[in-house]
């Protein structure tokens, strides 16, 4: 067999082995995120964050266009070259051939192998008990007391909504590497600029605020959302690029920075996140002795809390819906799900809430 099509082929098959290991090696996970990862997130992400638009975002772009015209091209070059056929067959088996490895590559080195790390409840709260719903109430009146202080003090515009006057990406990074110190070391070293995405009104339509994208790694960010949303999302990211690609403990890390930062505006980002998850968790396990403390949610919280987008957005961006906003919203969601679940975590979706639990550990060890 040609070198082309051999040494793609047996790249290949090496990550299926490194994925069957991980899945069989709590050990040799934690060992490759912990030691080895690090150097190949830090080198990476400089190399692409030179560029100074997700580099991830464009060969998206260009798999995309490359699906759409060169299907049709290669086909009509094979119905009429005639002479050329296995020359142009060999070329677009290699190129596809090509393409397929690194994909599985960098979905392996990247971010598969992550989902077999030990978890970082483990690690932080080895000693962690069962928590009851007075406990889930006393955290929802904690953060709902934090929200109500910080929303007074954060800067807003003339109709009383958030604004983020900080340089929220050098904020990031250094929120990040101070939790380092509460969390893990892992945290530490390298970040690169989070990067907005120039198609965000795709990402609005999926409903995605933030995306790590393993094939450059890079933390994208939905350039389109409600500012208060930033902070936390960029966090979120940055943890995915330290090797947390659990959605529970990226958001869990998201609050631990953003909390902890010396910064009012990410201070607040962080615990309106927080407190929109406990929210949630408090109706869904119908916590009664809790819904009397939703009446103390001040009107600054209540107007910056569950917004995606600013109003009159989807009525002033109309004209780029290609796709229905609703099967682009059902088709992202399937593929997380079944993404989260491909790689062992049987909750899918549901693994963002589960922040919750991380939450409720970390204020036992506070108090």
């Amino acid at each position: 067999m040609k070198k082309r099509y051999s040494i793609p082929l047996i790249i290949i098959g090496l990550m299926v082995i490194v994925n069957v290991i991980s899945r069989l090696s709590r050990g040799f996970s934690d060992f490759y995120v912990e030691k080895i990862f690090p150097y190949i997130s830090s080198a990476v992400s400089f190399v692409t964050g030179v560029f100074p638009f997700s580099l991830g975002e464009m060969l998206t772009a260009a798999a995309v266009v490359l699906v759409i015209v060169g299907i049709p091209l290669f086909l009509i070059l094979i119905i009429f070259g005639k002479g050329k056929r296995r020359k142009i067959a060999a070329f677009a088996g290699t190129l596809a051939l090509w393409i397929l490895c690194y994909i599985t590559t960098t979905e392996t080195m990247n971010c598969f192998i992550m989902y077999q790390c030990t978890p970082l409840a483990e690690k932080c709260f080895p000693d962690a008990r069962e928590h009851t719903d007075e406990d889930l109430a006393r955290l929802y009146s904690e953060l709902i007391k934090e929200c109500n202080a910080l929303a007074k003090e954060v800067p807003r515009d003339e109709n009383g909504c958030f604004m983020l006057t900080c340089d929220f990406k050098k904020e990031a990074k250094t929120a990040m590497k101070n939790a380092a110190d509460k969390l893990s070391p892992q945290l530490k070293g390298y970040y690169p600029n989070p990067k907005p995405i120039q198609f965000s009104y795709f990402m609005s339509q999926s409903h995605l605020t933030g995306i790590y994208l393993p094939y450059t790694i890079e933390a994208n960010y939905n350039d389109d959302m409600i500012r208060a949303n930033l902070p936390s999302t960029v966090c979120h990211e940055l943890a995915h690029l330290k090797g947390f690609i659990q959605e529970d403990e990226a958001n869990f890390i998201s609050f631990v920075a953003a909390a902890g930062s010396d910064n009012v505006e990410f201070r607040y980002s962080g615990y309106l996140d927080a407190l929109e998850y406990v929210h949630n968790a408090v109706w869904e396990n119908n916590v009664e002795e809790a819904f009397p403390m939703s009446d103390e949610i001040s009107e600054e919280v209540l107007s910056d809390w569950f917004r995606f987008m600013p109003e009159n957005y989807w009525e002033e961006n109309a004209a780029k819906e290609v796709i229905s906003t609703e099967t682009v919203s059902e088709a992202s969601t399937a593929a997380i799900d079944t993404n989260i679940k491909m790689n062992g975590r049987d909750d899918g979706i549901k693994a963002y809430g589960m922040v919750v639990d991380l939450l409720l550990d970390y204020y036992d060890t506070k108090q």
